[in-house]
């Protein structure tokens, strides 16, 4: 469900990001409560066709939540152009509760973020909070950035580290520009990390990793980290902006393996299915067109089913899969554990069972 939220703030971080921020009224405070590292859902309607992304909540959890986002340029962006060029204060936005399970409740350990660019945003909001409320706690952020000019969220992570010298550890790295001082330039890739993380930190005694930003580094920091030994269940990951997925992505994304000469032949949606959806504790049965996702068939009849990204990455609409297989195209978003639970992300699934149930209420 959406919300008209007033813009009470526009923050120019870089040339190509801002920081928004919405006033809560005082009745929603409950609805737009966050956990560290959540995101919301923004949407606007342009000549009748609606348009929604989600953002990363970068302000520390409080009772009265202060809801503030990165937003950072991407090309041929509809709604990211829209946010640097026309959105101004005073205006109105609709914005979804918070969603995602990209997040650290606060709790005593050591912690480690590798972010890329803007991926900076949730994990900010994970560090600030942790430190504030847990003196026994201590977190390492590893960032890579383009260049400094194009560093979002500076003097926050410089205040961060003015707060907590003795708890919070921050390693930069430019890839397209020479530093004075610190790690060379140069992309963190899977070789570097590789090498870098044990001479910065015990790995094996870090509680948790939180992995954010574009797909590569988020890919190379997993392989390094398992490469390292480090358990899949300390590894937490969050992709932004994905392009359309090569096979090799594909089957990494979905636990498959790629279609290969002599290989066993992957699952195919059947073509007559009839899915299932309890959303809101209504239920409701249709039948599934011809290669589309559930997702797709969920809206047609219930224009209020929970989506964002419809790229596999937010986890918006996640929904337990109560009886039938299916197929998912990708998944950026779902731990294994969820995985393995039950859970599906319905914009990528595909019936391979005649009749499919979801359940979005779970």
């Amino acid at each position: 469900m959406f919300h008209p939220l007033r813009v009470a703030e526009i923050e120019r971080l870089t040339d190509d990001a801002v920081a928004v921020t919405f006033q809560v009224p005082a009745e929603l405070r409950e609805t737009f409560r966050h956990v560290p590292g959540q995101h919301i859902a923004l949407r606007r309607t342009v000549d009748g066709r609606e348009i929604r992304r989600t953002y990363s909540i970068c302000t520390p959890a409080s009772d009265e939540p202060a809801l503030r986002v990165g937003i950072r340029l991407v090309e041929d962006g509809e709604f990211s152009t829209y946010a640097l060029k026309e959105l101004a204060v005073g205006d109105t936005v609709d914005v979804m509760a918070p969603s995602g399970r990209f997040v650290l409740a606060p709790r005593p350990g050591h912690f480690v973020g590798i972010v890329g660019g803007s991926g900076i945003t949730p994990v900010l909001s994970i560090v600030a909070t942790l430190l504030t409320r847990r003196p026994d706690a201590r977190f390492c952020l590893i960032r890579s950035d383009r260049t400094a000019a194009s560093t979002m969220f500076l003097e926050e992570v410089a205040d961060l580290k003015d707060r907590f010298p003795d708890r919070f550890q921050l390693v930069s790295v430019l890839s397209r520009e020479d530093q004075q001082s610190g790690l060379p330039s140069g992309r963190l890739d899977e070789e570097r990390l590789r090498e870098m993380l044990p001479a910065l930190l015990p790995v094996a005694s870090v509680d948790g990793w939180y992995l954010c930003g574009p797909y590569g580094l988020v890919q190379a920091a997993e392989r390094a980290l398992r490469t390292l030994q480090v358990p899949r269940n300390r590894i937490h990951e969050e992709i932004f902006h994905i392009s359309e997925p090569t096979p090799a992505e594909l089957a990494a994304a979905t636990g498959s393996s790629p279609s290969l000469p002599g290989a066993a032949a992957p699952l195919r949606a059947s073509a007559r299915s009839t899915v299932t959806a309890t959303l809101d504790g209504r239920a409701g049965s249709w039948p599934v067109l011809d290669g589309e996702p559930l997702l797709e068939t969920v809206l047609r009849n219930r224009a209020d089913a929970p989506y964002a990204c419809k790229g596999g990455v937010c986890g918006t609409c996640r929904a337990f899969l109560v009886r039938g297989e299916v197929r998912m195209d990708r998944n950026y978003a779902l731990e294994d554990e969820e995985v393995t639970s039950g859970y599906v992300l319905a914009c990528q699934s595909h019936p391979v069972t005649e009749e499919v149930e979801l359940d979005f209420d779970r």
